[in-house]
């Protein structure tokens, strides 16, 4: 008998791979693995398929780290955007939370991460580097930072902040629609798209 009363060591596998999943558990992971295998081969194939591609050939924008099919992504490579302004975030769901909005039009700088010593995460580790740099090409004029609002987060706000000091650009952050200790993806598009059009200058 297996360890969970599936039956089968190949379904227990399934289950085992979906619950890894973040916010999956395990009635949830038994009932997906069902449902894949009640699906007919060639569905199964292209569901598999599409997670092998994506992992294989995306590519990350070398302008803004975010993910593209090719090289520069859509963003970036959208001349209707606003090429003067550029959004710091964290991560690629930040991109799409601000996206969904509909309250922005510049550029993004996806971080990757922030600086967090108990994970050992350190300045060096994320590009801030590269953001200096695209500054110092002349046409980005204002930086946001919309980074979440914990400890971590201002810390790494802070230290992005002063590597800006002195750059001809000004820095600004998201308005405090956005609680303490918030992640932007769990922000409410309303709240979100408001605190981005009432963004302040950045104060340390």
């Amino acid at each position: 008998m297996f360890g969970r009363n599936y039956n089968s060591a190949l379904l227990e596998d399934a289950v085992d791979q979906f619950a890894s999943l973040p916010g999956v558990g395990r009635k949830t992971a038994l009932r997906l693995a069902l449902h894949m295998l009640g699906q007919p081969e060639e569905n199964v194939h292209r569901f598999a398929d599409a997670f092998l591609k994506l992992k294989s050939q995306i590519h990350y924008c070398p302008d803004c780290n975010m993910i593209s099919d090719d090289g520069i992504c859509p963003i970036c490579s959208d001349s209707r955007r606003n090429r003067s302004v550029v959004c710091v975030v964290e991560s690629l769901r930040d991109v799409f939370s601000i996206e969904n909005t509909g309250q922005y039009n510049g550029l993004y700088h996806i971080l990757g991460g922030i600086i967090s010593p108990m994970d050992g995460i350190g300045p060096a580790d994320l590009p801030i580097r590269e953001l200096t740099e695209r500054i110092a090409g002349g046409e980005i004029k204002e930086v946001v930072l919309a980074l979440s609002t914990g400890m971590e987060g201002e810390t790494t706000s802070f230290y992005i902040y002063k590597q800006l000091s002195g750059l001809p650009v000004t820095v600004t952050t998201i308005a405090r629609g956005v609680g303490f200790g918030d992640d932007l993806e769990y922000t409410d598009e309303l709240t979100l798209g408001r605190s981005i059009q009432n963004r302040q200058i950045f104060k340390p």
